[in-house]
């Protein structure tokens, strides 16, 4: 084989890198629109303040990408039980007074100063790294949904209180999404799923229940107009933002919402700024990058070698495209306002990092990448196996000793007459 034709790059490599790079070149450009306004008017933060945070965790994002991409799948998988050891360990940092950054009422950040992180956003590929791991060793554990109780459903449940606790409904969200569809994906049993589903929702609805504030930014997606001024404010202001921008929006730059109205437009409603200044032929080239990333990630899913690699693409295509969907679902008033930035786009440290790592994987199974671990016998019966080879190394010998002696007798009878 050539070494180009080795080196050579499979289509779902090409589709991958090619959204993940539009995606960010898009990125760059609305953070900058969308920030730069708002700090110019504070005059307390530069104009491009964010762009320039945005450009330097997507340099550190794309040489993680770069890493992962080459590993040795073998490697991630032994590495996972620790990192999810190390991703429940921050969750819990996080929420002590005193370690965990407070900001906006949430305690969800670890760091000093500046350089800030969220534990959480760790723990969505902890895991799906950790589930494909369980069914890769145990392939039969799928046939029942009470056999993943335990290693999955209790371990994921874990993971999502500790999250909603700090409190983060929507990356919650996601990881309970992104768990289904890998449940899906692995073959389990659609009516236990449903089950666990009813089960899911009904807690959900206690978790906003207890919090009059939290219950009515969950049901104000529904109507809200009704709370233009109160928890509708945010959705209201977005659907100006892209109804203002009609088809081709604007122009670049042009959002009056980003500067005067639109909370953080910058993160969790950049979409809406584009919308307002790109229009929805905008939007429709963001949701045109991310189904070519669904198509490269689920299409990676079927052709991967070994039920690991094909768990892991699954899982995190849907991963990205959970948070893509919640996002977009959000700004468009489809679904509840959580928080949720919109992957590679919104200005976000931990957010980039994880998504492009998560691109990187998703890549290295794509170029053929797998994992096989090597049985390894028990003591007794690898010392039973070495007994039975060299018995049978001893029947050869005779064999041949035996046929040696067999034609040198021949000759000497016939020497002799």
């Amino acid at each position: 084989m050539s070494a180009r034709t080795s080196t050579a790059q499979t289509l779902e490599q090409r589709l991958l890198l090619t959204a993940t790079l539009c995606l960010m070149a898009i990125g760059a450009v609305m953070v900058y629109s969308a920030s730069s306004g708002r700090n110019v008017i504070a005059g307390d933060v530069a104009a491009t303040t964010y762009l320039f945070k945005y450009l330097g965790y997507g340099a550190v994002g794309l040489l993680v990408l770069s890493l992962v991409s080459k590993m040795d799948l073998a490697v991630v998988r032994r590495l996972a039980p620790l990192g999810l050891a190390g991703a429940f360990l921050l969750l819990v940092l996080v929420l002590i007074p005193g370690v965990g950054l407070e900001i906006n009422g949430a305690r969800r950040w670890l760091g000093v100063g500046p350089v800030q992180f969220q534990p959480s956003e760790v723990m969505k590929v902890a895991l799906v790294l950790h589930v494909a791991g369980v069914v890769a060793a145990r392939p039969k554990i799928t046939s029942d949904v009470r056999l993943m109780f335990v290693p999955v459903l209790v371990v994921g449940g874990a993971a999502v209180l500790l999250v909603a606790a700090q409190p983060d409904l929507g990356t919650a969200l996601v990881m309970s999404f992104t768990m289904a569809a890998l449940l899906v994906a692995c073959g389990a049993p659609l009516r236990q799923l449903f089950g666990i589903a009813a089960v899911g929702a009904v807690l959900v609805l206690l978790y906003a229940a207890i919090d009059a504030e939290r219950m009515s930014r969950l049901t104000s997606f529904a109507n809200p107009w009704a709370e233009a001024g109160g928890t509708g404010f945010q959705a209201v202001q977005g659907q100006i933002a892209i109804g203002s921008g009609g088809i081709f929006g604007a122009g670049l730059g042009q959002s009056v919402q980003k500067d005067l109205y639109l909370p953080e437009p910058h993160t969790d409603f950049i979409l809406a700024v584009i919308g307002e200044e790109l229009g929805v032929a905008g939007i429709g080239v963001i949701l045109l990058l991310f189904g070519m990333i669904a198509f490269a990630g689920l299409r990676t899913a079927h052709t991967a070698k070994g039920i690991y690699a094909k768990l892991i693409a699954a899982g995190l295509t849907s991963l990205i495209l959970c948070q893509a969907l919640l996002n977009t679902w959000a700004v468009l008033g489809l679904a509840p306002l959580t928080g949720v930035p919109l992957p590679l786009i919104s200005s976000g440290s931990t957010s980039m990092i994880v998504i492009l790592t998560s691109v990187g994987l998703l890549i290295n199974v794509a170029g053929g990448g797998s994992a096989h671990l090597r049985a390894v016998a028990p003591p007794r019966k690898r010392r039973d196996d070495e007994a039975r080879r060299q018995a049978a190394e001893s029947r050869d010998r005779s064999r041949r000793d035996g046929r040696s002696r067999g034609a040198g007798d021949s000759g000497r009878r016939r020497a002799a007459g």
